[in-house]
């Protein structure tokens, strides 16, 4: 009987929290912000808050985990057709940054990155992001930016497939232009086809992990030098856009259909994509960010409503967790086998203490 109630308490306490973890509903928070249209998503763990940009404004916003919005940054300074489109915590520095691009006519184009003090609310540096190599007239797109834990911030080209570097000083420079982000082909003519490098991910490792919309690639890059590879995958993410590495390593990456979850086993040499989650397509998906407790959301900004239609004027949106179905298979199943090697444990104990016991009768006698 003790043994039976010992086994009883048991998987009580192993499945009891596992079980509540899975029944609880995923976290959806409906936030209002009339016109927003965010397209970034952070989180900043220090306020607990995410954080988003627009697509039609020059401010940034946090929104807590019950929904409600406060403007954390409003910037009039930056031109009247500024996108805030990508957004990092620096959380080491105290900052967040921000990739800005202004591409609307007739006003002039404009790219840069931004970085505000998150307690003083205040802009820091305005970087102003161009190439002064290239011979083209071909605009500059800062997509989306990643920061190392020097400081360093790394932001993506969309139009242009390179990266650039940014200190913490604000001075910028062309970081990679790596061949290998010019080496696949794209079809002109399908959907997208004019967005490259888009999301980019620090890993504490040393490296930049970059997905490429027009190829659906990932891509390895040295933060040192910039060299990159291709990262061999089991399937190709088509119109990857936002990214996002989780505390153990999983990487998390949107597109306005899927959310992809992939691990590596040789630090993105090669990669496995081992689940996929269906999204919502009218919402448009195009962040994703790592919230509390290592948990995965996305952003649904209707960022392309807010792109292509000038005149209209959605005023709700959603940040939504999304799980992985195999991974919460996974972790039943360690759970029943840890129970399985505690029951095999008391049966041993029990057969070793009643053969003690024998034992010491026999001695006794």
């Amino acid at each position: 009987m003790a043994l039976i109630m010992i086994f009883t308490i048991l998987t009580v306490l192993l499945l009891g929290p596992v079980s509540q973890t899975h029944a609880r509903k995923p976290h959806v928070i409906t936030f209002r912000s009339p016109n927003l249209y965010p397209e970034g998503l952070t989180y900043d763990p220090s306020a607990q808050h995410f954080l988003v940009g627009s697509v039609r404004d020059r401010k940034i916003e946090s929104v807590s985990d019950a929904g409600v919005v406060e403007t954390l940054i409003s910037d009039l300074d930056l031109p009247e057709n500024a996108t805030v489109l990508g957004l990092a915590v620096d959380a080491v520095n105290k900052r967040l940054l921000a990739a800005i691009t202004a591409t609307a006519d007739p006003l002039p184009h404009f790219t840069a990155l931004a970085s505000y003090d998150l307690k003083k609310r205040r802009r820091i540096f305005l970087s102003v992001l161009d190439d002064v190599s290239s011979t083209t007239t071909t605009r500059q797109t800062a997509n989306d930016v990643a920061v190392d834990f020097e400081g360093n911030a790394y932001v993506t080209n969309s139009v242009s497939n390179f990266i650039w570097k940014v200190n913490k000083e604000g001075q910028p420079s062309i970081f990679s232009k790596s061949k290998a982000f010019t080496a696949q082909h794209v079809d002109k003519n399908a959907p997208f086809s004019f967005c490259g490098l888009n999301g980019i991910a620090y890993v504490s490792k040393g490296y930049l992990l970059v997905v490429q919309s027009n190829t659906g690639k990932m891509y390895k890059v040295d933060a040192d030098d910039g060299t990159a590879r291709q990262v061999l995958l089991n399937r190709d993410l088509s119109f990857a856009d936002g990214i996002a590495v989780r505390r153990d390593g999983v990487v998390l990456v949107v597109s306005h259909k899927k959310l992809w979850f992939l691990k590596s086993q040789d630090s993105w040499g090669e990669g496995v994509v081992f689940d996929e989650v269906e999204l919502e397509e009218e919402g448009f998906a195009t962040s994703v960010a790592v919230g509390a407790e290592d948990r995965a959301y996305v952003l649904y900004g209707h960022a392309l409503e807010g792109h292509i239609n000038a005149v209209s004027g959605r005023e709700w949106f959603r940040i939504e967790e999304v799980r992985s179905e195999k991974e919460s298979e996974d972790e039943k199943v360690w759970v029943y086998v840890l129970v399985g090697l505690g029951l095999a444990y008391f049966l041993f104990w029990r057969f070793q203490m009643k053969q003690l016991v024998g034992n010491l009768d026999k001695k006794t006698n």
